[in-house]
């Protein structure tokens, strides 16, 4: 079982909580696969809790595309992205995101200009380390997470809002199961500070424009590995 909180925060969170981060981390590590089943009543052995929280945890875990439920089979972990799917998603986010970038730059206010650069930070300390450890790679996943929702909650778009949601579970399948996606963080990190400058200018032109430099790279990246 991963051990990522204390005894005394442990005490003080949820069950499901606590689950939903041992699973987090078993994911992460490469513990559990991709495509592998899930099955409660063995879970709930292994990790000596109830079904109960582990139901509420893996049906968080859905949520994030992280894992899949198939009817008359349960719960497994996602696949890896196919290239075709790869190359979907980015085109799905190609549709989204620049207008969500530019939307941003158009409304930015010092709170949220604020509120990027700290999670850019984050993501920039990142960098080096979330290829070699659980905590890195949570760091970086977090943060890149962070930075994208952000900007699509300061877009005042809710439509567009709602879309870029849909696809936040698939972007962290595409962010976890890729070894690019892991390493990935070397490279969007300078692309990160290019969208943040734009945003900080107010140049919505020029948000859109490094959001979609972002996601075209992001996206070759896998399709046309070094």
């Amino acid at each position: 079982m991963l051990r990522d909180v204390t005894e005394g925060e442990a005490v003080r969170q949820p069950l499901a909580d606590q689950m939903y981060r041992v699973l987090l981390g078993q994911l992460m590590d490469g513990v559990r696969g991709p495509g592998e089943p899930l099955n409660i009543g063995a879970l709930s052995r292994e990790l000596a809790v109830s079904q109960t929280p582990l139901r509420e945890a893996l049906a968080r875990l859905e949520h994030t595309g992280l894992v899949r439920r198939e009817a008359l089979r349960g719960y497994r972990v996602a696949s890896v992205m196919s290239l075709t799917e790869v190359r979907q998603l980015r085109d799905a986010r190609l549709a989204i995101e620049p207008a969500l970038a530019a939307g941003a730059a158009t409304l930015a206010t010092p709170e949220f200009l604020a509120a990027i650069e700290e999670t850019h930070q984050e993501f920039d300390a990142s960098v080096g380390v979330a290829d070699r450890d659980t905590e890195g790679f949570q760091a970086y996943w977090r943060s890149d997470d962070r930075f994208h929702g952000l900007i699509a909650a300061q877009a005042g778009n809710p439509f567009l809002e709602l879309a870029y949601s849909a696809l936040a579970g698939q972007i962290q399948r595409f962010r976890m199961f890729s070894k690019m996606g892991r390493t990935g963080s070397h490279h969007a990190a300078p692309e990160h500070n290019l969208i943040m400058q734009a945003l900080a200018q107010g140049d919505a032109e020029a948000a859109a424009a490094r959001m979609r430099d972002h996601i075209t790279g992001a996206a070759a990246r896998i399709l046309s590995p070094q």
